[in-house]
């Protein structure tokens, strides 16, 4: 069984970002980058698979400009076999990515795809929905357990109310939550392997696929801060100051 894991690069979830001084987007110049997190989780229960004679081959694919690359060899250096770089210079949006999936989808015929539930930049949560619906494919979001069995998988959601527990019939879309697994450290001779696995690197139009955001971003800006808290006395003060100052009882 062939899976295929997306993985993006993001800034590294330690740095605090700062708003770009004419409020276009966030600052990224000079900043760690790194694989998003929720990504890395993808690519750990692939190689879970894998090593549980579930799955033959992991094939990771990551789109962006030629840096990209650093961020699928940390992918390669964690056990996946061969990666794909879709290079472009635009900024892609959930949309372009579901399509450019589904290309390679098209391409290398994977029994299941595995995907973060969303990348830490922009919060979308959309691509992994989006990309099932395009491939017409049935879809497991916010996986805390995949369970292999012939040929399906039964997924445990987190949901609202709790957990779920749905059977998919393969080939089908997978997105992950934080609570599925904890992904491994890469080791040195790992990272050096990597460097000689093989990437292959494609074009938004090699894919036939139109990339042109339809969104505009108008504005970024940073949420307000915080009022600096007040010490009461007793029990009473905060009863009255919760009633007449905040008003929230």
């Amino acid at each position: 069984m062939k899976i295929l894991v997306a993985v993006k690069r993001v800034v590294d979830f330690n740095v605090k970002v700062r708003v770009k001084s004419d409020n276009s987007g966030v600052e990224t110049a000079n900043l760690k980058m790194s694989m998003n997190p929720f990504d890395e989780i993808a690519v750990e229960e692939a190689i879970k698979l894998k090593e549980a004679g579930s799955a033959t081959e992991i094939v990771a694919v990551s789109m962006g400009p030629a840096v990209c690359q650093e961020t699928l060899r940390s992918a390669m250096a964690m056990g996946a076999d061969r990666a794909i770089l879709v290079q472009t210079e635009v900024e892609l949006q959930p949309l372009a990515v579901a399509k450019l999936l589904h290309a390679i989808l098209k391409k290398e015929n994977p029994q299941l795809v595995i995907l973060g539930k969303q990348a830490i930049d922009d919060d979308s949560n959309q691509t992994g929905q989006m990309l099932a619906a395009l491939a017409n494919l049935p879809q497991g979001t916010f996986a805390s357990k995949v369970k292999l069995s012939g040929d399906g998988v039964e997924v445990t959601r987190e949901i609202d109310g709790g957990l779920e527990t749905v059977a998919l019939k393969l080939p089908a879309i997978i997105t992950t939550d934080l609570r599925l697994n904890t992904p491994r450290y890469v080791t040195l001779p790992n990272i050096m392997k990597a460097k000689k696995k093989p990437l292959e690197t494609m074009t938004p139009e090699s894919l036939g696929v139109d990339v042109k955001p339809r969104l505009k971003t108008l504005k970024v800006q940073e949420p307000p801060k915080r009022k600096p808290g007040a010490k009461v006395a007793d029990v009473k003060e905060l009863v009255a100051k919760l009633r007449s100052e905040a008003k929230v009882i």
